[in-house]
C-alpha cells in the first residue's frame, strides 16, 4: 500500500467494524425492521444476454487470486481490470492474466479507495469482491451504483441495516447481489440437493450446518494474509462469525425464501479460552496478540426456525483441535442423510436397515449426482479449488449471465443467511432470547419458485 501504512488501515477498518456491530445490535438487530421498498423484487432476476461477461476483481490476495485464474478458464470470460492495495498480490493477479493468454489488465491500489475508479471503467460487466469483510458492503453497494453486477464473498454484509442496503439497491438498480456461497457447487452438496428434490428423505423436518475448522494458526499472519485481519473479529464479535458454508446448502434443501423462510433464532456461545491460550503458547508475553481480549465463544451454537415449523441448528468453531466439518445434515419423514463422513439411513428406499447408517457412497452418486456435476465436474475438479467447488461456481454465474438464466443465488439468499452473524451476536448478548429474522424479500418468498436441478 504506497499512501498509506497497511497495519495503520487496517486498525482503522476493524474500528469501523466494531462500530458497525454495534449498530447491528441497535433496535433493527431484532430484525422486525423492514423498510419501504425501493424498486421491485429481484427474485428470478434475468439479465440481459452477454455474449462476454468483462470482469472486475477487488482483492486478489488469499481467495481473490483463485478466482483470477478461474475466470482465466472459463470460456466467455474475460478479466478486464483488478484492483488491490497491496502492490505484491496485484502483480501476482496480473500476471496470472497474461501468463494464460489474456491481455494485461488494467490496475489499480494506489489507495484504499482506489476500487471506485475502476468502477468508472465502461468495459466491466460484473465485480468479484474479495475484501476483508467490512468492505462488502460498500464496495457492493458502489458497484451496483456504478451499472454493475456485485459478486461478493461471503458473508454479504455485518449488520442488518447493510443487508437491507443492498436488498434495496439491487432492487432499486435491478442488477445482480450475489454472495458467492461456493459449497453449494459441491459434489455432495449438489447430490444431496438432487436426493431432497427427488424427494428421497420425505418431508423434510430438520438440518444441520457448521462451520468447523480449526484456524488458530491464521493469528500469526499479522501484516498479510486472512489472520492479519479476522483474528480482531474474535475480539469485537461473540456469536457466529461465518455462518454461511454450512447454511447455504441446507436453506437450498428446504426452499429457504422459496416456498419458507427463516422466521426466528436463537444463539449461545461457550466459553472463548482457546485463543487465549494459543497466543500464551505460541507468542511471547510482550507481543500483540497477547494483549488482545478475545471475547468470541470458541464454540457457537445457534438454532433457527422457519415460518413451517423446521429446525436447523448451525455452530461455528474456528478455534477449538477437532476435525474440520461443515456438518451437512439433513432429516426427513422417510430417512437422513449426513456429511462429515457421509452417510445415509432411509426407512424406505435404503439398502440397510434405518437403524444402521450406509456408508458406501458410490451407490448414491451413480444414483443420484447431481446433472451440473456430471457435465462440469471433472473439469471443476482438473481446475481446483476446494475440490471444484469454486470453478464450478464461477463457470455457472458466466453461464447464467451469458444465457439469460437467474442465478442460483440472489441477493435475498445473501441476506437471510448472512444475517445470523449480527442476529446471533444480539442474542449470546441477550442471554440467548430468541431474535426475530427479517423476510427481506418482501413475502415474495410465499409465490417464490424453488431453485431446480439444473444441468
Amino acid at each position: 500500500m504506497s499512501k498509506l501504512n497497511r497495519r495503520s488501515f487496517l486498525k482503522a477498518t476493524m474500528a469501523t467494524a466494531a462500530l458497525g456491530a454495534m449498530a447491528g445490535c441497535s433496535s433493527q438487530a431484532s430484525g422486525a425492521y423492514t423498510p419501504a421498498a425501493k424498486g421491485k423484487s429481484v427474485m428470478g432476476l434475468v439479465a440481459p444476454k452477454m455474449d462476454t461477461v468483462r470482469v472486475g476483481l477487488i482483492g486478489v490476495g488469499e481467495r481473490g487470486v483463485g478466482f483470477v485464474r478461474h475466470f482465466c478458464h472459463i470460456d466467455g470470460a474475460v478479466v478486464t481490470a483488478i484492483c488491490d492495495t497491496d502492490p505484491l498480490v496485484l502483480e501476482r493477479a496480473s500476471s496470472i492474466v497474461t501468463s494464460l493468454g489474456g491481455d494485461k489488465p488494467a490496475v489499480y491500489g494506489d489507495h484504499p479507495y482506489a476500487y471506485r475508479d475502476m468502477l468508472e471503467r465502461d468495459d466491466i460487466d460484473i465485480v468479484i469482491i474479495s475484501t476483508p469483510w467490512e468492505w462488502h458492503h460498500p464496495m457492493a453497494k458502489d458497484t451496483m451504483l456504478a451499472g454493475k453486477h456485485a459478486f461478493v464473498e461471503v458473508p454479504l454484509a455485518l449488520t442488518v441495516a447493510e443487508m437491507w442496503d443492498l436488498v434495496d439497491t439491487a432492487e432499486k438498480t435491478q442488477l445482480n447481489c450475489m454472495m458467492m456461497e461456493n459449497v453449494n457447487y459441491g459434489r455432495d452438496e449438489l447430490m444431496v440437493l438432487n436426493m431432497v428434490r427427488q424427494g428421497l428423505f420425505g418431508e423434510l423436518l430438520h438440518g444441520e450446518a457448521a462451520y468447523i475448522h480449526e484456524l488458530r494458526w491464521q493469528m500469526k499472519q499479522m501484516d498479510r494474509k486472512t489472520g492479519s485481519w479476522r483474528t480482531h473479529y474474535h475480539t469485537t464479535h461473540n456469536g457466529n462469525l461465518y455462518p454461511t458454508h454450512g447454511l447455504g446448502p441446507v436453506s437450498q434443501y428446504m426452499n429457504i425464501n422459496r416456498g419458507d423462510r427463516f422466521d426466528y433464532m436463537t444463539s449461545m456461545s461457550s466459553p472463548a479460552l482457546g485463543r487465549a491460550a494459543y497466543a500464551k503458547r505460541e507468542f511471547p508475553a510482550n507481543h500483540p496478540r497477547n494483549q488482545l481480549n478475545f471475547i468470541h465463544g470458541d464454540m457457537n451454537t445457534s438454532i433457527i426456525k422457519t415460518v413451517k415449523g423446521r429446525t436447523i441448528m448451525v455452530q461455528h468453531d474456528t478455534t477449538t483441535p477437532m476435525p474440520y466439518s461443515r456438518h451437512n445434515l439433513i432429516q426427513g419423514t422417510n430417512g437422513v442423510f449426513a456429511g462429515f463422513p457421509n452417510r445415509i439411513a432411509l426407512e424406505n428406499g435404503g439398502r440397510k436397515d434405518f437403524h444402521y447408517w450406509d456408508h458406501d457412497m458410490d451407490y448414491w452418486y451413480k444414483k443420484y449426482e447431481h446433472p451440473l456435476w456430471v457435465r462440469m465436474g471433472q473439469e471443476a475438479e482438473k481446475q481446483g479449488g476446494h475440490g471444484g467447488m469454486d470453478f464450478l461456481m464461477c463457470w455457472r454465474m458466466i453461464y447464467c449471465l451469458r444465457n439469460g438464466e437467474p442465478l442460483d443465488q440472489d441477493v435475498y439468499d445473501g441476506a437471510a443467511w448472512s444475517v445470523i452473524l449480527p442476529l446471533s451476536v444480539a442474542s449470546v448478548a441477550d442471554r440467548g432470547n430468541s431474535k426475530d429474522i427479517p423476510d427481506f424479500t418482501r413475502g415474495a418468498w410465499e409465490t417464490g419458485k424453488p431453485l431446480g436441478i439444473v444441468s
